[in-house]
């Protein structure tokens, strides 16, 4: 299926959304990162604080502005990273309006270009499918580092940029790995494809139909 363009600025306005629709957006859109380009294949979507639309205890934002989590307020388009379990990069990408913290954390990603460059990151021994299986490797391949926290995805000058295309019909889930409002169907992804990660709920999150 052909890939829609679009210019950059109306690209951003479909980010200008709540993270439900801005995940389900992101998904088979074209991420490039320092000579790889891949096809994004599964998200999760993030809220923000208590008194915003979308309370989120699992969100990084749910405490409050400050810190490097002051991206996750907008404006939407940038990049927020950090590090899980003060190792692996990750990279979200910020949703809704200027001022309100919703966020999408980018799960997998199928390497289309510059599988070389990934390879190298990634390791020899590292199947083509997990090249950007799982939000740590997706970073690792493309070459995204805690120094991009903040850039701008649809500048063309950046090292990182997003490009979105036609919607894609998506399958649905809890989200791995959080402890907190660990039952909301807030994972998305494209299905039947390999680079999508298995589902892993955290040890620490109540049992199943428990949470919110």
């Amino acid at each position: 299926m052909a890939r829609e363009t679009r210019s950059p600025n109306s690209s951003v306005d479909l980010l200008a959304v709540d993270p439900l629709t801005a995940a389900r957006r992101l998904l088979g859109a074209a991420l490039t990162g320092r000579g790889v380009s891949a096809m994004i294949v599964e998200v999760e979507a993030y809220g923000g604080p208590p008194d915003g639309p979308w309370p989120d205890a699992a969100a990084h934002s749910y405490r409050g502005r400050g810190g490097r989590n002051t991206v996750m307020f907008g404006p939407p388009g940038r990049l927020y990273t950090y590090r899980s379990h003060g190792i692996h990069v990750c990279a979200n990408v910020v949703c809704a309006s200027d001022g309100v913290a919703a966020a999408v954390l980018l799960r997998a990603a199928a390497v289309e270009a510059g599988h070389e460059a990934a390879q190298a990151r990634r390791g020899e021994g590292v199947r083509p499918a997990a090249l950007a299986r799982g939000p740590g490797n997706l970073c690792s391949a493309l070459g995204i580092t805690m120094d991009d926290n903040g850039i701008d995805l649809f500048d063309p000058n950046s090292p990182v940029q997003l490009m979105l295309g036609e919607e894609h019909p998506a399958e649905d889930g809890p989200r791995v790995g959080v402890s907190q409002a660990a039952d909301r169907r807030w994972r998305f992804w494209l299905a039947g494809r390999p680079e999508v990660s298995l589902y892993r709920r955290s040890p620490r999150a109540p049992a199943p139909g428990l949470s919110d």
